[in-house]
């Protein structure tokens, strides 16, 4: 048996200034074939990793293709997709024969002239392999599920967590899929429910977790092979936005679509209910230090709506502002996007300290920029921080005092993930009060068990996080929630 594998991804906010372009995969993850790191999954490469410990152990030829993701930002220019999405086609012709075919992708990316590129990219794959071959496909839960994915896929399968710390299970439970469909032991058929509704699902939240680990429980019941949760991705304004649940059920479609239309409904009623709730900056402050002062551990205040996973510049100044303004210490915030900041403190040194103009950069979503008065404490080359089993760049990044606020600027464009977004510039967050993180959810993977609580804060960023009524959709199909009046779902496909 002979299996190819590769990998295209980034999450597309439409709505963003910023083009990602091939500079920033190159900056995130841009690898070779035969050059991916052994053991240690990158963005949306857990198939490549998952796929090589089952052909190690069944003895299968596993040929392994180029792997490209960029952080979050907005729309890829046309002629780098059409590259990327090219060079893979070309490998995928070279290395035919095959048997099998696992892409990991990502799901919400688009492209200037394509809503759809994981559809596009599906599509010519399977031209070229053609309908004898099993395609199986690798997704993130906040993707648009389109159909023409659904059609062209033998299997889809999605990770369940959010922040997503499952991506290897995820991929395991595909590939085992495709493997059975290879050898004949299963003939696998999909149904797709429309919840139509958008919201935030973190599985950090008690009822979106109760309902995740109720879904498991269906699963490998009958002929249930596989359930995903499609939560989509609000900030990208494409026709098929909202979220959807996906059930592979074996050679059973009326059971798969029942299943589908009965978790459907059960999701439909946490509508509202998992979003938390935000508040301004100088009461999400207040709030915070209120908590601060009987907590053992630091309190975190988010600035979602400057979330770089969510396609937004990280280079927003307001919470920091009033961090300054207010006088408060014991405070931390990371990560802020500013490359040439970074590049004047490392001329400048560790120890010296010297006024700075850094944050404020991209446009009116980025707030004014700060000019203070800093002191370098670290600098380190190719920073990093873990997510999971994975780990992500920071490039280039330098820690600097503020009074009593300690900044961690950044070169490459990235959220808050884990601890040592501060451990590696000798930061100890056991000793602050407050830590302000660019994230939504995804930080409570690495920081859930060192913080005392979570205070949600809403800015002037890009991110509308606390009623998608206020975004301005013009593409996406109507009706849906919040948009629209309660609605019911629907039995797609």
């Amino acid at each position: 048996m002979r299996m190819f594998t590769a990998s295209l991804g980034t999450e597309s906010n439409t709505f963003s200034p910023m083009f990602t372009s091939l500079d920033d995969y190159r900056e995130a993850v841009y690898v070779a074939p035969g050059e991916h790191p052994a053991d240690i999954p990158m963005q949306c490469t857990a198939q490549l990793v998952v796929a090589r410990e089952f052909a190690a152990r069944e003895g299968f030829e596993l040929v392994e293709g180029s792997c490209f993701f960029a952080s979050p930002g907005g729309i890829t220019n046309r002629q780098d997709y059409e590259f990327m999405r090219d060079t893979i086609l070309r490998e995928i012709a070279a290395a035919m024969p095959l048997d099998t075919l696992v892409l990991g992708l990502h799901g919400a990316m688009v492209a200037d002239g394509y809503d759809d590129t994981e559809g596009d990219l599906i599509d010519a794959a399977r031209a070229i392999v053609g309908d004898g071959c099993v395609l199986g496909v690798e997704l993130d839960p906040h993707c648009h599920l389109t159909l023409r994915r659904v059609r062209q896929a033998d299997a889809i399968v999605m990770y369940k967590e959010y922040p997503h710390t499952d991506t290897m299970e995820a991929a395991r439970e595909l590939i085992e899929i495709v493997l059975k469909i290879v050898r004949g032991a299963a003939r696998p058929v999909m149904s797709v429910y429309d919840c139509k509704q958008l919201g935030s699902f973190p599985t950090t939240h008690p009822e979106m977790r109760a309902f995740v680990d109720y879904v498991k429980t269906l699963e490998n019941q009958g002929p249930i092979l596989s359930i995903s949760i499609g939560h989509s991705y609000p900030y990208g304004d494409v026709p098929e936005l909202g979220a959807r649940i996906l059930v592979i059920a074996d050679d059973d479609k009326a059971a798969g679509d029942a299943m589908a239309e009965r978790v459907g409904r059960q999701f439909m009623q946490l509508r509202g209910r998992t979003t938390p709730a935000f508040l301004g900056i100088d009461a999400g402050l207040d709030a915070a230090l209120a908590r601060a002062a009987t907590a053992s551990a630091p309190i975190v205040v988010t600035d979602a709506a400057d979330n770089a996973g969510g396609g937004a510049p990280a280079d927003n100044t307001s919470i920091l502002h009033r961090l300054i303004e207010r006088g408060i210490t014991d405070a931390a915030l990371a990560p802020l996007w500013d490359p040439m900041a970074v590049r004047h403190c490392f001329s400048a040194g560790v120890g010296a300290r010297f006024r700075l103009r850094f944050g404020g950069k991209t446009g009116t979503i980025s707030g004014a920029p700060v000019d203070a008065d800093v002191e370098v404490l670290a600098l380190v080359r190719d920073a990093w921080q873990t997510y999971g089993p994975a780990r992500t760049t920071l490039g280039d990044a330098a820690a600097v005092r503020i009074g009593g606020v300690e900044v961690v600027i950044n070169s490459s464009r990235t959220q808050a993930l884990g601890p040592e977004l501060f451990s590696q510039f000798g930061i100890d967050i056991a000793g602050k009060r407050l830590l302000v993180l660019k994230s939504s959810n995804h930080f409570m993977a690495g920081f859930g068990q060192l913080i005392g609580g979570v205070v949600h804060v809403h800015t002037d960023g890009l991110l509308v996080r606390d009623d998608y009524r206020r975004i301005a959709y013009s593409r996406v199909q109507r009706p849906i929630w919040p948009l629209d009046e309660a609605l019911q779902g629907e039995l797609l496909y």
